[in-house]
């Protein structure tokens, strides 16, 4: 399986085709399907469930599956996969696309990034496992969360509308926010998240399994964190607001609903949570691992720069040229990288991602390096904002082309238009489908 797939195309120099190979095995190296297999064991015969060592000994209770992200419907075929199918007795997820592979587990497919009706369905489905079964205390409540789950599972509180929450969370997206503070606001207008799902279902043990698509990997970031306690409160989220002058953009009944939370008696997020547990099952240190792995095959001689690259594009891409340029790097040629950038798209924009604004703000800073390079940034749920691209690949060969063409760099930058920018150069943009996993963004940087 390929996950890049005009990868013939862009991988027309060995440094490229390198560089490709190196994030596809990233990919596969963060496969919920085998991430879920590493970190459980399941005992018929005692009814019991490892998870990393963990045992919950469910003994004459039953199991019940429910959550959602990017890489859910993978991981409740896992699950099925280790558990039995016989042994669960029912449950919900919401994914980007459904999986006939699953025989219990009903997934249900929502939006992302903008929640929709179909996310708040597929919740109220799972809620409703509560009063049809009479799950109990000795029940098992399994929940599968990663990246794209604060989307993909939309509750919102009495008084805030799906149409609320959809231009809310466009507006946190594209303020510059990060995504704790985006998540301390959705937490708060949400009925399951900010460790809501998990009292919900008290008294019956609750048992979290992540994905992480976050930098510290706190399972109260990760999707908002349904199944595990919050420390943030209404103030925090009021102060998001605030933060990014954001008090008169979002739609007023979210502004209303915060202010009167935060200044009242509102009883907050749970902060203890007793029969909740939460455990990390993959994150993109196993991508850095993989391809870090697969250079070291190849004789060459790699630099793992960061797994946390979370400031702003524009400071994250000028750091990194001229640190090399300045020869930080000169004993390496493969620096690898990963975490997730921030935007803050100002007025009208054109069509980008963060991976591709990051290659194209790259590019200029490297015009007088005279050597041979390759960079190559993709996101790793295969779609860096727009649907069928995942990222970027340019080289010293793309930005001469850029040069000759005279192309008005600044213009495209100013505007957020990377897309049409890397579109002229040719064979920059990485052409991916839902790869059904999720740990943010990876990069990789070759150097001849």
């Amino acid at each position: 399986m390929e996950f890049i797939k005009n990868k013939k195309e862009l991988g027309i120099t060995r440094m490229r085709e390198r560089a490709l190979s190196f994030l596809e095995a990233g990919l596969f190296a963060i496969d919920p399907f085998s991430l879920m297999k590493k970190s459980l064991l399941y005992s018929e015969k005692f009814n019991c469930l490892t998870v990393q060592n963990t045992e919950f000994n469910i003994i004459s209770g039953r199991i019940f599956v429910v959550g959602g992200g990017k890489a859910a419907g993978r991981m409740a075929e896992a699950l099925e996969d280790v558990i039995g199918e016989k042994n669960i007795t029912a449950g919900f997820v919401n994914a980007l696309e459904k999986n006939s592979k699953l025989k219990i587990i009903k997934v249900t497919k929502a939006g992302h990034p903008l929640p929709d009706k179909n996310g708040v369905l597929g919740v109220e489905k799972m809620l409703a496992l509560k009063e049809e079964y009479d799950i109990n205390k000795k029940d098992l409540v399994v929940v599968l969360l990663s990246g794209g789950g604060s989307a993909l599972l939309p509750a919102p509180v009495s008084g805030i509308s799906l149409d609320d929450k959809q231009k809310t969370t466009d507006i946190l997206i594209k303020s510059g926010a990060n995504i704790r503070e985006i998540n301390t606001v959705r937490k708060h207008l949400s009925r399951i998240k900010g460790g809501r799902l998990a009292e919900y279902f008290a008294p019956a043990k609750v048992v979290s399994l992540i994905i992480s698509d976050v930098l510290d990997n706190d399972p109260q970031t990760i999707a908002s964190g349904p199944g595990a306690i919050d420390k943030t409160v209404y103030h925090d989220a009021y102060a998001v607001l605030e933060k990014y002058q954001l008090i008169q953009k979002v739609p007023t009944a979210v502004e209303n609903y915060l202010r009167k939370c935060a200044q009242e008696n509102v009883r907050d997020t749970p902060k203890k949570l007793p029969n909740a547990s939460s455990f990390i099952i993959g994150s993109n240190l196993e991508l850095l691992d993989a391809m870090t792995l697969l250079a070291k095959k190849q004789k060459m001689k790699p630099l793992v720069i960061t797994s946390r690259m979370c400031r702003d594009v524009l400071t994250e891409a000028k750091e990194l040229a001229t640190d090399i340029i300045a020869g930080k790097y000169k004993d390496y040629d493969v620096l690898l990288f990963a975490g997730e950038t921030l935007i803050n798209v100002l007025g009208k924009s054109g069509k980008g991602g963060r991976n591709q604004h990051f290659s194209a703000l790259f590019m200029p800073y490297l015009k007088n390096f005279d050597k041979e390079w390759v960079l190559a940034s993709i996101s790793t749920d295969g779609r860096d904002y727009i649907a069928g691209v995942g990222g970027a690949i340019i080289d010293n060969n793309s930005l001469h082309q850029a040069q000759s063409a005279n192309l008005a760099y600044e213009k495209y930058l100013n505007d957020f238009d990377a897309y049409n920018l890397l579109k002229k150069l040719k064979n920059s943009l990485i052409n991916t489908e839902n790869t059904g996993t999720n740990v943010g963004d990876a990069g990789v940087f070759i150097l001849k």
